[in-house]
């Protein structure tokens, strides 16, 4: 697996132990406080996570789970983020999307366009 490909794996998997733990932790805590944001901070758990795993599995297969899961990523957190700053009061407490990532660098906004990048042209050149 080239180096790009590993650091890549490496994020999506950092992220879905991110907010995995995140979601565990709030639903732990109370899911009727906001089960709204909980939920989706379980769910970008999920996504990050068949991403993850998709990008350490090349070939016709991986790639497609790959864009799949990262075109859900992409929607998930446009919308989400969108949604968290027009109507903040949906959100009483935060999730990896909210403010389209605000709360983690800004790294969720970014990452999918990274996803797809490589899908597009990342294989390709070291393959």
């Amino acid at each position: 697996m080239p180096g790009q490909q590993r650091v890549l794996v490496v994020v999506y998997a950092l992220f879905a132990i991110a907010a995995g733990a995140r979601s565990a932790v709030q639903i732990a805590g109370g899911w009727d406080e906001a089960p709204l944001a909980y939920g989706l901070s379980a769910f970008a758990a999920l996504v990050y996570l068949v991403a993850a795993i998709a990008f350490a599995n090349p070939g016709a297969v991986g790639d497609r789970v790959a864009l799949a899961a990262v075109l859900i990523e992409m929607a998930g957190v446009l919308v989400v983020g969108t949604w968290s700053i027009v109507a903040p009061e949906r959100f009483q407490e935060a999730t990896v999307w909210s403010d389209f990532g605000i709360g983690y660098g800004f790294v969720p906004l970014v990452l999918p366009f990274v996803g797809l990048a490589w899908i597009r042209w990342g294989r390709r050149a070291v393959g």
